[in-house]
């Protein structure tokens, strides 16, 4: 099954832009994914291909308008979820990269000026997305970051099966440190404990190398970590010792 991605844009020249190269790029052309680039000002009504207006109650800025984001929505036959991309939304995790890299494909809803008309998100299905606490001059960059995230989790797509598993995020916590060869570089030398060949030693230094990272570089990760492993399998709390 080919992973469906609709980008509802009012710059579809920026799409493939960079998932046309590299493993995103040979995916595309292996048919492993479709592209479409839509332009939203496809669906203006007026002779001025009008998408936008000035904000009710007055501010500066345009204000996408949700009639004409409407008319783009309904326009994708495709399955799969409406994101739209705004940093007021919810942040982007690999959890849910996960879940929409499953399904059959993803619409993508790319904002500019001030923003969307918020009656779009009551009259459609759209869920809103942020990749970041800061603020991008389009929703473009965004649909790229999630759609990259996404591609490389296709099935066929990373050389070994194992590369989308063993890394930063996928079990809440940030990926152990990474060597490789030169043995030496500037007095500095590969760890030991991976020239060892013990790979029950191996897997416990890689474990608490990612367990200290992710505690001192991210305590906001590392907070739900520890809460998650003192659930119990249903969701209960583990009891300690002193309960």
């Amino acid at each position: 099954m080919t992973f469906a991605a609709t980008v509802l844009t009012l710059y579809p020249e920026m799409f493939p832009g960079p998932l046309g190269v590299s493993l995103a790029g040979r995916a595309l052309n292996d048919g492993r994914w479709s592209l479409d680039a839509v332009n939203i000002r496809d669906f203006a009504t007026d002779k001025h291909n009008t998408v936008d207006g000035t904000p009710a109650g007055g501010g500066a800025g345009m204000v996408l308008r949700a009639d004409i984001l409407a008319a783009a929505i309904d326009s994708v036959p495709g399955e799969g979820p409406i994101l739209a991309m705004t940093p007021r939304g919810t942040p982007l995790t690999q959890v849910r990269v996960r879940d929409i890299a499953a399904g059959p494909g993803v619409t993508i809803l790319c904002g500019r000026f001030e923003g969307f008309d918020e009656r779009i998100f009551e009259g459609r299905a759209v869920e809103q997305v942020s990749i970041g606490d800061y603020v991008l001059s389009g929703g473009e960059i965004g649909a790229l970051v999630l759609l990259d995230a996404c591609i490389r989790l296709l099935p066929g797509v990373m050389g070994a099966a194992s590369s989308g598993v063993d890394e930063s995020f996928e079990g809440g916590l940030l990926e152990y440190p990474q060597y490789t060869r030169p043995f030496e570089w500037e007095g500095r030398t590969i760890p030991e404990v991976l020239r060892s060949g013990d790979h029950a030693r191996i897997s416990a230094w890689r474990k608490s190398m990612a367990e200290t990272d992710t505690r001192l570089r991210r305590p906001d990760l590392w907070e739900r970590h520890i809460g998650a492993r003192v659930q119990s399998p249903s969701g209960a709390h583990a009891k300690t010792k002193d309960e």
